[in-house]
């Protein structure tokens, strides 16, 4: 009975987060800030903002992982429930297929060194190539680059199940080696245990050594199907009793530990050289009010689009091979004086929280009168919701340029496109 609370416990919660996410990115109503919980964006915005919510998100997870292991990639990652998804759909082809045991797996320890220590050295853009939460975001919202990376997966996990969560993802590595060390695990009694197999065959990221009665808890998800599995009763996942093998530093271990802290040493200074290139080569487009510089934007936006999804005036674009990071486009609309969605939602800090006020006062761009096609018909002045137009009868609209924020409002309107709107290199709160 305690298996089954657990199991459908775990279910439900993933389930809620699922739907949630299709809310959030399919009918854009965000009920709550869930991807704020999201490691990688919580991270991002602790490095941002430095003490605050983000940081108790952040040590929350870290938590959770020492509590409970690894139940955040089984119950809070969008990627994570994606894979399990397709796994109850590829079922019947997994009859004969075991995920092989994993104990260690160096190579992932390397590129989550290189991914995280880029992120600390000052950019996001390697990261967000291969997070879960990023690559979820980017497949909800339709983008290319998300699509071609949920059609690998899916060939993955067809293949090797929950390859992804134990060999490539840097969010899994990091709450792995958390995880080592969790009070809750999953325990094998090799009293009851007549050793089938079947509990390694069900588990989708090969951490059980069913032969040793082991359960290696730093690939182990905690997706729980194995104790539903098992015919014995051996099974049991709970606080640990058994006392913990007392720490041993091999020289093998300290050896791959000292090249990791190599790699990641040299991730910082790449990662702070890559975040200079990054700046030096970001086009200057107009960006949401909160976002503060290009330069700063381009390496910490996640491009998960959630932003893009939710935008009420469909202005706000995603990535695309001129511009990497998401950008205003007034081509069909203008940025809605009284709205500051993007500020609200953006869970990575990218776009900085502001209030409604603080934005109607922040300067994104200006508004620039083309005299040459202005025919004067003043429909501009009307529609300027901080009323700075101003035009004497005959002569041309007249912008002030520290006094417009550059909404896009006038351009809208204007019949004969006389009016565009040029970005500003950098964001400031008007007087």
């Amino acid at each position: 009975m305690k298996h089954k609370i657990l199991i459908y416990g775990r279910f439900l919660i993933a389930l809620t987060v699922a739907v949630l996410c299709g809310l959030a990115f399919g009918i854009k109503i965000y009920p709550l800030k869930l991807f704020d919980a999201q490691f990688v964006a919580a991270l991002q915005s602790g490095i941002v903002f430095g003490a605050g919510i983000s940081l108790i998100l952040l040590l929350s997870l870290v938590i959770l992982s020492l509590l409970f292991g690894r139940i955040y990639c089984s119950t809070l990652c969008p990627l994570g429930l994606y894979q399990e998804g397709l796994m109850i759909l590829f079922k019947h082809f997994y009859k004969k297929h075991r995920a092989k045991y994993v104990k260690h797996n160096i190579l992932s320890y390397f590129l989550t060194a290189v991914l995280f220590g880029s992120l600390f050295g000052g950019t996001v853009v390697l990261l967000r190539m291969v997070d879960p939460y990023t690559v979820a975001g980017n497949a909800l919202s339709g983008a290319w680059y998300g699509i071609g990376f949920i059609i690998a997966i899916t060939v993955l996990v067809f293949f090797k199940k929950r390859f992804f969560c134990t060999h490539i993802c840097p969010v899994g590595t990091v709450l792995g080696m958390i995880s080592k060390a969790s009070l809750c695990r999953i325990r094998i009694d090799s009293q009851k245990c007549k050793m089938c197999g079947l509990c390694a065959k069900e588990c989708p990221c090969g951490a059980i050594d069913f032969k040793n009665h082991s359960v290696n808890n730093e690939t182990c998800v905690k997706c729980l199907k194995c104790l539903n599995h098992c015919q014995h009763k051996a099974l049991s996942y709970g606080f640990s009793k058994e006392k913990k093998e007392p720490f041993n530093l091999q020289r093998r271990q300290f050896i791959r530990g000292g090249l990791v802290l190599i790699v990641l040493g040299g991730a910082l200074r790449g990662g702070a050289a890559l975040s200079k290139y990054v700046a030096q080569k970001v086009k200057q487009v107009i960006l949401p009010a909160g976002a503060g510089n290009a330069e700063d934007f381009a390496n910490r936006c996640l491009n998960c689009n959630l932003c893009v999804r939710n935008c009420p005036q469909k202005i706000i674009k995603k990535a695309n091979t001129e511009t990497p990071y998401v950008y205003l486009d007034y081509n069909d609309s203008f940025c809605d004086f009284n709205c500051h969605k993007c500020s609200e939602i953006c869970p990575s800090g990218a776009i900085k929280p502001i209030t409604l006020s603080e934005k109607q006062k922040t300067k994104i761009a200006t508004a620039v009168v083309d005299e040459e096609k202005c025919v004067q018909c003043g429909l501009c002045v009307r529609e300027c919701p901080r009323k700075i137009i101003s035009k004497e009868d005959g002569s041309y609209p007249f912008i002030p340029f520290d006094e417009c924020i550059g909404c896009g409002a006038c351009a809208s309107v204007c019949p004969v496109k006389a009016i565009s709107v040029e970005p500003t290199r950098k964001q400031i709160v008007l007087i």
